[in-house]
Parts: structure tokens; sequence; C-alpha cells
């Protein structure tokens, strides 16, 4: 049953994602404020395909998040995540690699969406184009979500944390709020079949401006892989 259910849910999944694709381009001349409205319905319509897999989730630590815009320090285990966020807030901003930009149609919607496309090989040029595309969208009053590890990390593990997130804590003066998932458990990376069950996802207590560059990342880290071992240990009860 597990098996049937993943296999429609992909199917049903992938069909609803290319329709969008195909259908958002006769809305791409919208100001990109509006266009970021339209885009909205397609997380909406994930979340609905997951009760064929009878797959739920469940937000914590609603309270650590400001009023004001952040940067979201997420722990990247599945494709689950990176849905979430555009759902969660439709004007969130996400730091994601170039190389998404090659898929036809989806990069001109990221484009004009305003998101931070950043080429991982690029250098200090790169970095200074992502710490300034990102304090324009922040002072724009919008909150950017990046991944840290730069990829999905298999549950179980965690990756090392890339420079860019340390880079936009000091730069931009921002409050980070990390974030945990034990997302990986129900949707692994990378593999065809998904469990049922309760995904969570935990805000954590914010890190204000001002803590020294190399005690935020061993903290940010610290806080992010312990809290994520707990939500983990969770789900596999």
């Amino acid at each position: 049953m597990t098996f049937f259910r993943s296999t429609l849910f992909n199917f049903l999944f992938f069909s609803w994602t290319a329709l969008v694709i195909l259908l958002l381009w006769t809305t791409i001349f919208l100001p990109s404020s509006k266009f970021r409205s339209v885009i909205s319905i397609w997380p909406k319509g994930c979340f609905a395909l997951l009760k064929i897999i009878g797959l739920t989730f469940e937000i914590r630590g609603l309270q650590n998040i400001p009023k004001h815009p952040v940067l979201f320090s997420v722990k990247h285990q599945s494709v689950w995540e990176t849905i979430f966020f555009l759902w969660h807030h439709k004007e969130n901003a996400y730091v994601m690699k170039s190389e998404l930009s090659r898929i036809p149609f989806w990069g001109w919607y990221m484009k004009k969406s305003v998101h931070i496309l950043v080429d991982r090989f690029g250098g200090t040029k790169s970095m200074r184009n992502m710490i300034n595309k990102s304090r324009e969208i922040m002072n724009d009053g919008r909150s950017i979500v990046i991944f840290p590890e730069g990829t999905r990390i298999p549950s179980g593990n965690m990756g090392k944390f890339h420079p860019g997130i340390a880079a936009l804590y000091t730069q931009l003066n921002a409050t980070v709020v990390p974030v945990a998932v034990n997302s990986g458990i129900f949707w692994p990376r990378r593999k065809f079949k998904k469990r049922p069950g309760n995904i969570i996802i935990e805000f954590l207590e914010p890190f204000e401006p001002g803590i020294d560059r190399k005690q935020f990342m061993s903290q940010l880290h610290d806080q992010i892989r312990e809290a994520t071992k707990k939500l983990e240990k969770e789900a596999k009860i």
C-alpha cells in the first residue's frame, strides 16, 4: 500500500508541478509581488497531495519568529522544506544555487519572484552579489531562507555549514532563526517511497546581531544539530 500511495503521489506531484510551470508564463507580466501571490498556489497544491501518503506536518516555535524580516537558517533533509517556506509566507525569499535557473521556465520564475541565485564557484564576487541582493530583499520587508549545508543531507547526518550564513549574519546585521526538521525520515532524498507520519518543523530561539562570527557558527550548528536529533528520535518512536 505504501508503494502504491507513493506511486500515485509522485505522479500527481510532478504532474501538478509541470502544470503550474506551464501556466505561470501567462502571468509573467505581473509585478513581482503579484507574481509571488500567484506562484503560492504551487505549495498549497503540493501539501494537499501529501494526504495521499498520509503525511501531515506540525509547526513548533512560531513564537520565536520576530515581527521583522529575518534569516531562516534551515536544516536541509528533503524537498519538503523547500516547499514549506513558500507555503508559510509567499514573500519568503530563498538563497539557491544558480544551476536551478537552467530549468526551463522555472529559472525565469525564480528571477521574477526575486529570489537569490548564487554561483557556488564564483568566489568573492558571488558572495558580494549574494549579500547585496539579500540586503535589498530584507530592506523590502521580506525574510530569507538559507540552507547552510548547501544541499540535502540524509536524516541522522549533519553537514558542514558553508560561510554564506555567517556572511549574511554579520554583513546585514540580521537576526537568524535556526530551523530544525525531521522531514528526511518521511520524504528521503532521492527515494521513490515516502512514509506516512508527521513531519515536525521547529523554529528555535533566534540569534540576535552582534555575536562573534566563529562563536555564531559553532552555536548555530550545535543548536540545529541537537534539535534535529530530538525531532528524528521523536519520529521513530
